[in-house]
C-alpha cells in the first residue's frame, strides 16, 4: 500500500513495487536552455552574467569589440587575427585601474611554478612583426585579465 506523507516543508511518497511495476506516465515537457554566454542563434549574449559587467564597464565597447573578434574568428589559431582589438580593450583598461585593477607582472614576480598557465611569449616569432604585440605587452594584457578573475 503506497501513501504519502507531509513532514513540515517535505512530502514523502513511498511507493509499492504494485505502483513500479507500471510504466510511468509522467511526460516532461521541452527542457528550457537558460541564459547562457552564447544565444541558440550563435550570437553573443552580452546580457550573460558570466561577463560579470564587461560588457557595459567603461571599457564595454572594447570590450565587446575584442570579443566579438575573438568569437567570429575563423584563424586556425583561434584570435589571432584579434591582436590590435585586444591592444585597444587593454589601452582602455589601463585607464582605468581602480575598477579593471592594475598589477605590474616582470619577471622576478612571475610565478614559473604554474606549468598550466599557457605563456603567449611562447609564441613569439623570431623576427619582429610590428602588427603583432611584442611580449611585453601579451604579458601586460594577460596580467590585466588574470587580475579581473
Amino acid at each position: 500500500m503506497s501513501y504519502c506523507r507531509k513532514e513540515g516543508k517535505d512530502l514523502i511518497i513511498f511507493a509499492t513495487k504494485e505502483n513500479h511495476e507500471q510504466p510511468s506516465s509522467v511526460t516532461l515537457g521541452e527542457p528550457e536552455q537558460g541564459p547562457g554566454l552564447i544565444n541558440q542563434d550563435g550570437t553573443i549574449n552580452w546580457n550573460c552574467p558570466c561577463l560579470g559587467g564587461m560588457a557595459t564597464g567603461p571599457c564595454g565597447l572594447e570590450f565587446r569589440e575584442a570579443f566579438s573578434c575573438f568569437h567570429y574568428s575563423k584563424e586556425e589559431v583561434k584570435g589571432s587575427d584579434c591582436f590590435e582589438e585586444f591592444r585597444t580593450m587593454q589601452n582602455c583598461m589601463s585607464k582605468y585601474p581602480s575598477v579593471y585593477g592594475h598589477h605590474d607582472l616582470n619577471e622576478n614576480d612571475r610565478d614559473d611554478d604554474d606549468d598550466d598557465d599557457f605563456d603567449l611569449d611562447d609564441r613569439e616569432p623570431s623576427g619582429p612583426n610590428p602588427s603583432k604585440p611584442s611580449g611585453s605587452e601579451v604579458q601586460e594584457v594577460k596580467s590585466n585579465l588574470e587580475g579581473k578573475s
